[in-house]
């Protein structure tokens, strides 16, 4: 086997359930990937099925499914708010590796979404109350006197999260692990959620 294929020579799926495997890859991946190791691409849907993607940051993982945070008037809010699914895909170049999640998607609890606000950098807190995300904007000096107005305004104490900045969490159905291997002869491996609990299988490349 090439060299630049050993990092996935050994791979194993062995696995009861997809979130402890994938904590496995994404530890993996912080070792190894130089910028974002917890970037995926989100896709969504309107209300007329029409598809829309962008790249994100996860920002936590259980058994209860995947969480990214947005500003619920963005397109990806609008979107979600017209169909409650969504779809999310890690590939991480330096390990020739990619997982696919589906599921259906809810909001995280108030108390979530306040705490994960609060971790934040103060810049960052600005920023979700100066963006109107997915909105024309005139010029970057407009955005600029925007955070002007909100960093003067919340200039002493505490930056409160605002009512439009959730998280979401998609709630894993369906979850797709994939190893890169060579003549295109690739290892992929499928988690489904069933009533009676997890079942797997290996999948043709």
């Amino acid at each position: 086997m090439d060299n630049e294929f050993e990092v996935n020579e050994n791979i194993t799926f062995e696995a009861d359930e997809p979130v402890a495997l994938f904590n496995k890859w994404l530890k993996l991946a912080e070792e190894k990937e130089p910028v974002n190791p917890n970037a995926m691409a989100v896709a969504t849907a309107n209300a007329d099925g029409r598809p829309s993607v962008r790249m994100l940051l996860l920002k936590g993982v259980d058994e209860r499914g995947f969480v990214f945070y947005t500003n619920s008037e963005s397109q990806k809010g609008e979107d979600l708010a017209a169909n409650q699914r969504a779809s999310l895909c890690f590939y991480w170049k330096s390990m020739r590796r990619e997982v696919r999640v589906d599921g259906p998607v809810e909001k995280v609890s108030v108390e979530e979404a306040d705490a994960y606000f609060d971790s934040r950098s103060r810049g960052s807190q600005i920023g979700a109350w100066a963006s109107k995300q997915s909105q024309p904007l005139e010029s970057r000096f407009e955005l600029e006197k925007r955070i002007a107005k909100y960093t003067a305004k919340f200039h002493i104490g505490k930056v409160p999260r605002p009512d439009f900045w959730e998280g979401y969490r998609v709630k894993h159905e369906k979850v797709e692990f994939w190893a890169e291997k060579s003549f295109r002869l690739h290892d992929r491996f499928v988690f489904i959620r069933t009533d009676s609990g997890w079942q797997s299988e290996r999948l043709y490349p």
